[in-house]
C-alpha cells in the first residue's frame, strides 16, 4: 500500500501523522535531519517539534544528542518507524493519559530510578560524564506468571527508552561469560531481575536516589554525618 503524501496540506492528517510520513518518505530510518529541516518542511506550523515528539509514545525512535552524543544540539537521528499512525487500524493511542499526581506516583513506587538501568534522575551516565539521566513515565509489555502479558507504567531513563538493538552475535558470548564469573549471591540477585523483567534496587540504592532529590544543604549535612559514622 502507497503512502500518503506527506506534503498534501488538504488531506485528512494532522502534523503529528504528516511529520510521521515525511520522516518516512524524505528522511529514511538511520539518517540525521536536523530541526531546521522539520520546520522547513512544516512553515507556519507551531510547535511543529513537539508534534513530532508525540510519535515517540507510538514506537518511533528519534534520538537528539541527548541519548546519542554524537549529535550536535541541532541535530536528530530518525532510528526506527513506530506505528503507522496515518493507518487507522493499526494506530493505537499514545497512551499519554497520566495526570501530574499518577505520574508522580510512578516514579515514587520505582524510588525514582529507571526500572532497566537503575540510574537516578539527574545522575550522570558512568561511561559518559557530559550526559544526565532524564527520567520518564511510558508503557510497557509485562509478561505475567500465568503467561498474560499487560502494558504497566514503569520509570525509564530516556537512553534506555531510545536504545538501539543489541548485537547479539558480538555480546551474548560475553554475557554468559561475565554471568559465570558471578557469585552465588549475585547471581540470584540478576535472576531475580531477569525473572521480574526489571532492575530490582536494594536498601543503598534507594537511598541513594532519595539523597539526590534533597536540596543542596541537606545533602551536605548527609555528608558531614558520613564522615563521623563508623
Amino acid at each position: 500500500m502507497a503512502l500518503p503524501a506527506w506534503d498534501d496540506t488538504s488531506s485528512k492528517y494532522g502534523t503529528k501523522i504528516r511529520v510521521a510520513l515525511w520522516l518516512v518518505s524524505v528522511v529514511g530510518e538511520g539518517n540525521l535531519f536536523t530541526k531546521a529541516q522539520l520546520r522547513d518542511a512544516f512553515p507556519g506550523v507551531e510547535q511543529v517539534d513537539r508534534r513530532m515528539r508525540d510519535l515517540r509514545p507510538h514506537g518511533w525512535q528519534i534520538l537528539t544528542n541527548k541519548e546519542d552524543a554524537s549529535l550536535s544540539p541541532n541535530e536528530l537521528r530518525f532510528l526506527k518507524v513506530g506505528e503507522e499512525v496515518w493507518d487507522p487500524k493499526k494506530a493505537t493511542s499514545s497512551g499519554d493519559t497520566l495526570s501530574n499526581k499518577q505520574r508522580m506516583a510512578v516514579f515514587a513506587g520505582d524510588d525514582f530510578m529507571c526500572v532497566f538501568c537503575g540510574i537516578s534522575g539527574g545522575e550522570t551516565y558512568p561511561e559518559s560524564a557530559h550526559e544526565t539521566a532524564q527520567l520518564a513515565v511510558t508503557r510497557r509489555p509485562v509478561e505475567l506468571a500465568g503467561g498474560e502479558t499487560v502494558i504497566q507504567y514503569v520509570t525509564e531513563c530516556r537512553r534506555c527508552k531510545a536504545g538501539s538493538p543489541v548485537n547479539m552475535m558480538d555480546s551474548l558470548p560475553g554475557m554468559i561469560d561475565a554471568i559465570a564469573a558471578l557469585g552465588p549471591d549475585e547471581r540470584e540477585v540478576l535472576a531475580s531481575w531477569i525473572s521480574k523483567g526489571r532492575r530490582q534496587p536494594d536498601s543503598v540504592d534507594r537511598l541513594w536516589s532519595e539523597y539526590r532529590r534533597l536540596p543542596a544543604g541537606a545533602r551536605k549535612n548527609i555528608a558531614e554525618h558520613l564522615k563521623f559514622t563508623p
